[in-house]
């Protein structure tokens, strides 16, 4: 019965914070005015980003939501993560959908697990790892989108890790503090 309550609780939660995202704002584009779906694996552009160790799909993009949010799915194929950074402007939501991961906020550390949520406020440094040893999926939800999308399209040219470069990542509105978590 706990579990039941806790699972309700968590379910809830999700949907009040997708909820809170204003998708009416006007940051790229005005007010969103059509419902936009993507199904199960699929990317909403028909692109499949590489970033060596996993790859990203665009759920909702930036255009999609007026600038208000850019949500991502990384399935990740290997141990490892990004590097320590922050976001000056976003907030970042970790929705785990498979997989164990292992995530530090400031100076706490998390261990998520399906269906575990957590917040990383802008301003505060972060990294994030996965540590499972299958199959891996993490859906990542930005507010606002900022210069989230064009980063990834950058960084996944190359079809590895997003390059410790801090002039890249500062042009991102992020600043790059440290190396990925050891795992």
């Amino acid at each position: 019965m706990e579990q039941m309550v806790r699972e309700i609780k968590r379910r809830a939660f999700l949907g009040m914070a997708v909820t809170a995202i204003p998708l009416s704002a006007s940051g790229q584009g005005g007010p969103v005015t059509k419902a936009v779906r993507v199904l199960a694996g699929q990317d909403r552009f028909g692109e499949h980003k590489g970033l060596g160790i996993s790859t990203i799909d665009f759920k909702v993009s930036a255009q999609d939501s007026g600038g208000a949010a850019l949500v991502i799915e990384n399935t990740n194929r290997a141990k490892g993560g990004p590097a320590r950074h922050l976001h000056v402007e976003q907030d970042e939501l970790f929705y785990v959908l498979e997989g164990e991961y292992l995530i530090e906020v400031g100076q706490e550390r998390f261990n998520l697990k399906p269906g575990d949520l957590l917040l990383a406020p802008r301003k505060v440094p972060h990294v994030w790892a996965y540590v499972g040893d299958a199959l891996g999926r993490l859906l990542i939800t930005f507010t606002p989108a900022g210069k989230m999308e064009a980063f990834f399209r950058e960084v996944s040219k190359a079809d590895a890790m997003p390059p410790q470069d801090p002039a890249l990542w500062r042009a991102h509105g992020m600043e790059l503090l440290g190396p990925p978590l050891p795992v």
